[in-house]
């Protein structure tokens, strides 16, 4: 999370200072053409009022460019915020799963129980996949582990994917 608040501060410093850079470049060119314009005739006048007019919309379109980057990067910094709470209350509930079964949690207690109910859809696909040391009712559980790295990669890849849609392209 704190990943996408870094890129939220990044992208607002990175649209401020082409913000500044864009006014400074204006104004020097709005000057130039003021101080030109006086000395061309009326033909020339109207080319540079024209070039001033052309200059002027490619800074507003640019600007409506980069505030429709900057919608869509907080809609998908909005949606790895989601993800990224979804997959906390996994690791947790996996985490638990695994202390419970290191301790030897007794299966007939209703909160062990409960606890199994959640974590049963994540971890059902990863039991029995190793070899679980016990010593009597205090069991490892190594299956869990492995599925807890396995949610982990597949978070980091999801968000991953999402910051492919928040980055500008550079052309080469």
């Amino acid at each position: 999370m704190e990943m996408d608040d870094n890129l939220a501060v990044d992208e607002a410093q990175k649209l401020a200072r082409h913000e500044a850079v864009k006014q400074q470049v204006n104004r020097e060119v709005q000057a130039e053409i003021a101080q030109e314009a006086d000395k061309f005739n009326r033909q020339e006048q109207a080319q540079v009022a024209h070039v001033g007019q052309q200059i002027r919309g490619q800074a507003i379109d640019e600007v409506a460019t980069t505030e429709v980057k900057l919608q869509r990067a907080r809609g998908v910094a909005r949606i790895s915020q989601f993800i990224d709470y979804i997959f906390y209350l996994i690791y947790g509930i996996i985490t638990l799963e695994i202390v419970l079964e290191l301790f030897g949690a007794r299966d007939s207690n209703a909160f062990k129980r409960f606890v199994d109910a959640l974590s049963a859809p994540f971890l059902t696909p990863f039991k029995n996949l190793l070899v679980d040391p016990t010593a009597g009712r205090f069991q490892l559980r190594l299956s869990f582990f492995v599925a807890l790295i396995v949610y982990i990669l597949l978070h980091l890849a999801i968000n991953g994917m999402l910051r492919l849609f928040v980055h500008k392209k550079t052309s080469v």
